[in-house]
Order: structure tokens, then sequence, then C-alpha cells
């Protein structure tokens, strides 16, 4: 009966759907690009290969080291990645261009997700993190295709959530293959949501895997000469809507302190580019659009030298991980406001010192191992933020130091990938079986 209400609701929603669609076309107009990908119709794709789907970019980075791993390992596998954003759409390609097959994920109807499983005809599906569509996982069932979810996570808060439609999500879980849970807490509340215990893998996160790649390291340090050889800089990463202006106030009050600090404000959303280039010039600050920049030294926005503005305003997409090499500290978006916070170990993996709000439930056991080992501060607002950034870009000694013990934890988690991949090596050799 719940299956039932629920697919007659999405099909009763599929104007208001549309609707929404249209509406953040209007920010985002590639939303209402390949329309008919959300309804299953993809190009035909090469067969017998590997599933993955990652919501949106966060996920899809997070999924870059087990997707490089499965084609080292299964070169002769077809692999497709699924998104649901533009911007995840875009990462897929930058991060792994054609060698592996793309498109958007269908509305989670019945005969959408049929489509385009008949298409894929994939020997294995893999979910990265939190992404589960009821109609997603029966259609794979019904197909006796194996699925697991890969680095899963669930907070209380998203678990509570789930508890109200128990009778849909505890079918979902029976018919999942496994779920390789970041951490013990994550894999208790799928179990307590209907998971049978004999399907839960305690992994940690293959976040902790990553490495800062040769030219990432590279484009960093060009960068750091071109905008701010010798200054100290900070970057606030990630940034959502009602978190600018507290940044941009705290910078106001670094520059008091140290009036060469350059800050680098990375936004998470595309769409909010030039909205934020605008607050930046409605606090008086001199800026670069990293998009505009027409050489090393000089800005299509602002025409001043390099020396002379004081953010730089990171308007690209799939470069984050490079303009974290720039700086001596860094601020993690999203935990200002209620969205739970993004992922710390990027910044991390370069040993600095981290900050976030006090909204860190995506994260919430890598924030508090982090915190445990005097790796990451909280703030709460403008006034906090300045002076734990002051702190560090005034005592460099401490902040090498603090940023050490970020990277240590990093490294001391790592290890995750290799038991993803033994989970995946088994079901890929034994047959799935139906409960």
């Amino acid at each position: 009966m719940a299956k039932f209400t629920y697919n007659l609701l999405l099909l009763i929603i599929q104007p208001l759907i549309a609707a929404r669609l249209l509406f953040r076309s209007l920010k985002a107009p590639l939303y209402k690009k390949r329309l008919k990908e959300r309804y299953g119709f993809a190009p035909p794709f090469a067969k017998g290969g590997i599933w993955l789907h990652s919501v949106s970019v966060g996920e899809t980075i997070a999924s870059v080291p087990l997707v490089k791993a499965l084609q080292q390992a299964y070169p002769e596998l077809p692999i497709t990645i699924t998104t649901m954003t533009p911007t995840g759409s875009e990462q897929v390609r930058k991060s792994f261009g054609d060698s592996v097959q793309h498109c958007y994920l269908p509305y989670d109807l019945p005969f959408a997700m049929g489509r385009l499983i008949d298409n894929l005809s994939p020997k294995l599906a893999i979910v990265m993190e939190t992404e589960l569509w009821p109609n997603m996982i029966h259609q794979l069932n019904k197909r006796q295709i194996p699925v697991m979810l890969a680095n899963g996570r669930l907070s209380a808060r998203s678990a509570k959530g789930y508890g109200k439609v128990k009778n849909l999500v505890a079918p979902m879980l029976n018919e999942m293959s496994l779920i390789a849970a970041q951490y013990q807490a994550d894999g208790d509340r799928y179990v307590e949501l209907g998971l049978p215990k004999d399907k839960l893998h305690v992994c940690g996160s293959v976040k902790f895997d990553i490495d800062v790649t040769k030219e990432q390291y590279e484009q960093a340090q060009q960068l750091k000469q071109s905008w701010a050889f010798e200054r100290p800089v900070w970057i606030a990463a990630s940034t959502h809507d009602g978190e600018d202006a507290v940044i941009l106030a705290a910078h106001q009050q670094i520059l008091q302190h140290s009036p060469d600090a350059l800050l680098v404000l990375v936004p998470r959303h595309p769409e909010r580019f030039d909205s934020v280039a605008t607050l930046i010039a409605e606090h008086g600050f001199s800026y670069l659009r990293k998009s505009e920049q027409t050489s090393l030294s000089t800005s299509v926005s602002t025409n001043v030298s390099a020396d002379d503005y004081q953010v730089v305003l990171g308007d690209t997409m799939g470069e984050l991980m490079t303009l974290f090499g720039v700086a001596d500290v860094a601020f993690i978006g999203g935990s200002l406001i209620e969205r739970g916070g993004h992922n710390p170990l990027e910044p991390a993996a370069y040993g600095l010192p981290l900050i976030m709000g006090p909204h860190t439930f995506n994260f919430s056991s890598i924030c508090q191992m982090l915190t445990d080992a005097d790796a990451l501060k909280t703030v709460t607002n403008s006034q906090t933020l300045a002076t734990t950034i002051n702190r560090y870009l005034q005592s460099p000694q401490q902040a090498k130091a603090q940023g050490g013990n970020a990277l240590q934890v990093l490294k001391l988690n790592q290890g995750s990938l290799a038991k993803h991949l033994e989970l995946i090596a088994q079901l890929l050799e034994k047959p799935h079986v139906n409960h």
C-alpha cells in the first residue's frame, strides 16, 4: 500500500516537478536541457557494466577514487555515472571525460527507472552516500541486479525523516544487496529502519582516500604566485546563501589586522556566482572573478593589479581542490546555516587548519575526529570567524601544527577504498539473492 501511494503521489506531482525545473532553469539554464533523460530516455549505452549514481558535485568528487580504481580493476566493464544536477553532470565531465558513460538519473517512476536499467543492463549498481530511491532499488532487484550503497551515511535528522515513512523504506532496504556504511552509527540507523543486519558492512569513508595530484599542486602554486605572492590567504569554500555576508564581514575585520590578507570565496552553486559578486562589491572590496581572469596579473572585473584586490571569487566549476592549495586556512561552508556542512577532508589533504560553523551533521563523525585532534575549530558568527582566522594568520606555526593534525587524521583513516573494492568484487562474482 505504501508503494502504491508513493507511486500515485509521484504521478500527481509531475506538473509541480516540471514547474520547479522551469523555475530553476531561470537561474541555471542547463536544468531545461536533456529533459528526456529525466524520464529514462537516455542515449543507447554499452551494456553489462557498472552503474554508479552520485547525486551532485560532492558525491561525484567523493566517487573519483572508487571509479578510477574500478576502471583499473575491471577495464573490460563500461562504467555509467548518473547525477541529478547540471553541476554534477559537469563534474563528471571534468573528472572522467569520455572514460565513462553519463546521463541524468530519471525521476523515481517505475517505467522511467526500468527504461534506463534496461538500457544499461548493468552487472552491478552502486549508489553513493545517501541517494536511495524505492523504485530504483525495486526495479534493480526485480531484474536480479545487485545494488549496494557505497560510503553510506545517514544523519540522525535524516533517519528521523525516513522513520516517518518506514513502511516504504524498510522494504527498499530489504531489497539492497548490502550497505557499506561509513561508521557504526550510520549503519545502526539503517538497521533500525529495516536493513537486515547481515547486509551491513562498516567500512569507513572513502573520502579519506584522497590525495592532492601533482597537477592540482602545481596549478595551486601557480595561482599562489599570481594572486598572493607572500600574502596571507584564507578560503571560504562551498558557501550558501546566508553565509557570504558573514564571511565578507569577517574579512573586513581581518583586514584591520592583516591589511594584505586575501579571501578566496567559492559559492557552492554556480547560479549564485553573480549575486555573490554583487555582494562583494556592495561590501566595498576590490575583487577578481576567476572566470574573467585574462592573465596572471590582471582582472576583467576590476582592472586592478594582482596586489590590489582583496577577494577572489571562485566562480568556476571543478577547481575547488586546486583552490584549497592557494590558502593558508580553510573555512568550509554549509555550516553557518542548517545545511549540515560540506567535506572538510579536501583542505585537510593540503594540511590546512580547518574552521566550520556549528551545523556539521552531514559529517558529524569526521568533524568530531578533527575536533578531537585539534584540527578543526567551530565558529558561530563573523566576529568569532575573524578572530580565529586572525589567530592563524598571525601565528603561522600554530596554523602549521593544527593543519598537520588535520592531515594526520586523513592519513590514519585511509583504507576504506580497499574494503569497498572487496565487497564490489564479491557482488560481481556471485548471483544476486532476491529476498
